[in-house]
């Protein structure tokens, strides 16, 4: 493979895009005229709107249509594919993986601001620069700063960790061997070791999109509430944790749909044909509500005030596609159904340095593993996640490189004899006969597990209860809004807590990742930190994509099982409905942003509304 083409996952570590796309009807013609607005809704509120800060799903997907990162994946392409964005060509990749130099196309500008005093401002290799070492700088407490370290890049955390030591400000003029501006359009950036993956990062706009430095200063510490990017929207207005409405930047690029998806995907192909020589966006705005409580999104779907519904909550999947089909009183209206897997694992966390569920010794080890053995999964995804999950076997998920579908381990084993047995012979036992369990120095057992306030994490809730009832572990709950847990998690305060994980890229590096120790605070909520675990983290991450890789990555997920750090349920299965007024809607779980590529009929849309449905 010449040194200048990036690495490419698996054939297999991807789904055939014709199984992930929806049936959408195809229009001989373009869609009626009128504003074309594209209307749908988040489960969870953004946590803010600043690159160097989020690491939420849902404040990345809005991020990612306001910032522009140099690189992107296609949207239709199978398997997945790596394109330039704002770079004129993919990156020139040498020293073994150590040297990635980007040209950035001229004439690209960022959306309108105050900040730039009624100029013009144009993209220019600078803004990338400055962006990538925002994550170094300790002011912004970056939750994506991990990524970037794990790589080394040249000099950077050395910077960073002067300016903590001699506590000063960060200093973003002083040049380092790893990152710099080599002209107007060109940065490079320079690594200690080899990193064939190394550049996925450059395809994640929500994590390395371009911010301009007049607009942080201007800012300051509000700049998570003024995003202003060079990407297909800006944000119109926004009312915190309720709605969103992004609108079209009128400063975007002219830049024309032109996507190519597999030769043997008719379907797919006449979307594309359709579409061809279209200008970006498609749409004029995007109106996103926050609504955490399933029945009413679903509600809202259904009574068309919304176009499209991702992740049909579990609870309304019997009714929504029974037995996996969509219901035939949806399919007469049109609506189409899209069904896929997420690179994505549903996990319960324990807190490595709690004095209760934390620590290395055979009897918390004990411990964590008998409460992982008393959860039920196929319950748990057979009541409260309707049948759409698949058990997990490990810390890896699948969709991504290094997931191995015969993998099998003792993850997702329910055994409550086991994990009693478990419990009597490391001494966690009723020693006062009311019924629960004491720690092995008679100290009191009570395990504090954090939710969110959501009708699937209730029903999660109840099941952890009975469960831990039956093998008379004490639990008790405490429930919060997600960014609350979230910002309380990454501080270390919280004891057990329930969260997805979903991979940006098609590797499993980022779930691994999940165990690495000096990622602790950032990717590892556990703060999980085994010298074995992490010599094999960092080994794999410098090979490239094969046996050995595979063989390294498994040993580390099998420390991980041991250890029980995370317990992992499941990889779930997600299904989004879409009303027939949306045109082009497909699902690559690479893209988080996909707006930009769907359009919609506004005549159909508004008498549809206009009925009542």
């Amino acid at each position: 493979m010449p040194r200048s083409t990036p690495p490419r996952p698996r054939r297999r570590a991807v789904l055939g895009a014709a199984a992930l796309v929806a049936a959408t009807p195809l229009r001989s013609a373009l869609p009626g005229d009128g504003p074309r607005v594209l209307r749908y809704a988040f489960p969870i509120a953004e946590s803010s709107f600043d690159p160097a800060y989020v690491t939420d799903l849902y404040s990345r997907t809005i991020l990612e249509g306001i910032f522009d990162a140099p690189l992107e994946f296609e949207y239709l392409a199978q398997p997945i594919r790596m394109r330039p964005n704002t770079a004129a060509a993919l990156p020139e990749i040498g020293d073994d993986f150590r040297s990635f130099t980007f040209r950035i196309k001229p004439g690209i500008f960022f959306a309108d601001d105050p900040a730039f005093g009624g100029k013009r401002r144009e993209l220019t290799a600078h803004d990338y620069v400055y962006s990538l070492k925002r994550h170094y700088d300790p002011r912004w407490k970056s939750g994506n700063l991990y990524i970037l370290e794990n790589d080394r890049i040249l000099g950077l955390s050395e910077l960073r960790r002067e300016c903590i030591e001699r506590k000063i400000p960060f200093d973003y003029e002083r040049e380092v061997e790893g990152l710099r501006a080599l002209d107007r359009y060109t940065f490079r950036v320079r690594l200690a070791e080899p990193k064939p993956r190394f550049v996925y990062n450059f395809t994640d706009a929500s994590f390395l999109g371009a911010v301009a430095r007049e607009v942080v200063e201007h800012y300051g510490d509000k700049i998570g509430e003024h995003p202003v990017g060079t990407g297909p929207f800006l944000i119109k207005s926004w009312k915190r944790s309720a709605r969103i409405v992004l609108a079209r930047n009128p400063n975007y690029r002219d830049r024309r749909y032109d996507e190519h998806p597999p030769a043997s995907d008719a379907r797919l192909q006449a979307v594309a044909q359709q579409l061809r020589g279209r200008r970006l966006p498609l749409v004029d705005e995007v109106h996103i509500a926050v609504i955490e409580e399933a029945q009413p999104r679903w509600l809202a779907f259904l009574g068309a005030e919304q176009d499209l519904i991702e992740s049909v909550p579990a609870e309304f999947a019997g009714v929504a596609f029974p037995n996996n089909r969509l219901a035939p009183n949806l399919a007469k209206q049109g609506i189409a159904m899209t069904r896929y897997p997420r690179a994505d694992v549903a996990v319960s966390y324990f807190a490595m340095e709690n004095e209760v569920v934390g620590g290395y010794t055979p009897a918390q080890v004990a411990l964590r593993r008998a409460i992982s053995l008393a959860v039920d999964v196929e319950r748990e995804i057979r009541i409260v996640r309707r049948g759409q999950a698949i058990p997990a076997q490990g810390p890896i998920a699948p969709m991504v490189w290094g997931y191995d579908p015969a993998f099998k381990s003792t993850m997702s084993e329910y055994n409550v004899a086991r994990a009693k047995a478990l419990l009597d012979l490391h001494g966690f036992v009723d020693r006062n006969g009311d019924g629960w369990r004491e720690r092995p120095d008679g100290r009191a057992l009570t395990i504090e597990y954090h939710s969110q306030p959501d009708q699937v994490s209730r029903a999660l809730v109840e099941l952890w209860q009975k469960n831990m009832n039956a093998i008379g572990v004490r639990m008790e709950f405490r429930t919060a809004k997600w960014p609350e847990n979230l910002k309380a998690s990454r501080a270390g305060k919280l004891m057990m807590w329930g969260v997805g994980w979903v991979a940006g890229q098609p590797d499993g590096d980022t779930f691994l990742a999940l165990g690495y120790g000096p990622n602790k605070g950032q990717a590892n909520h556990s703060r999980f930190d085994l010298p074995e675990f992490n010599r094999l983290y960092v080994q794999q991450r410098g090979l490239p994509d094969g046996p050995e890789r595979q063989r390294l990555m498994t040993d580390a997920a099998r420390l991980m099982i041991a250890y029980m750090p995370y317990k992992v349920h499941v990889h779930r299965l997600f299904t989004d409905l879409v009303h027939p007024w949306v045109l082009g809607y497909h699902r690559n779980i690479f893209v988080r942003a996909f707006w930009r590529y769907v359009d919609v009929d506004p005549s159909l849309q508004q008498g549809r509304a206009g009925a009542g449905a």
